[in-house]
């Protein structure tokens, strides 16, 4: 295995890595209170950021925090799926939390930043993504 053979395999396993861990920790962490909230039948209350209302905006952070959250975790539709978790992020950092202190923007930052970072790379042999691309050949 050449040193290139051999960075392109740990490349390719630490965006695994990286998609796994935010991925299903955002997903399971986030999402997932999210979409069982919006399914309870009780009353939302949600923060409305964008001006859609509290109830499509659960849902549509909920949607994005869990449903594309998995995607990326699995490498499916990878780019697209890392786009809608990013935006989320973007507006609870910038947004939601845009008068709080920075420690409470920072978690929503920096999963901006790794949802962000995913929707610009290739997400790796160790994907659905990959899988697709060499099953079309």
């Amino acid at each position: 295995m050449t040193i290139s053979q051999r960075g392109q395999v740990l490349t390719d396993l630490a965006t695994l890595i990286l998609r796994l861990s935010a991925g299903l920790m955002m997903a399971f962490a986030h999402g997932y209170g999210k979409i069982t909230k919006f399914f309870s039948g009780e009353e939302i209350q949600f923060a409305d950021p964008i001006g859609l209302g509290p109830s499509v905006s659960l849902f549509l952070a909920g949607s994005a925090e869990f449903f594309c959250a998995l995607a990326v975790a699995i490498g499916l539709y990878t780019r697209l799926s890392a786009i809608p978790v990013a935006f989320t992020m973007a507006v609870a950092a910038f947004v939601v939390h845009a008068n709080d202190p920075f420690q409470k923007q920072e978690f929503a930052m920096l999963y901006f930043f790794v949802f962000l970072f995913l929707a610009m790379v290739d997400p790796g042999k160790f994907s659905v993504d990959a899988l697709i691309r060499k099953k079309r050949g």
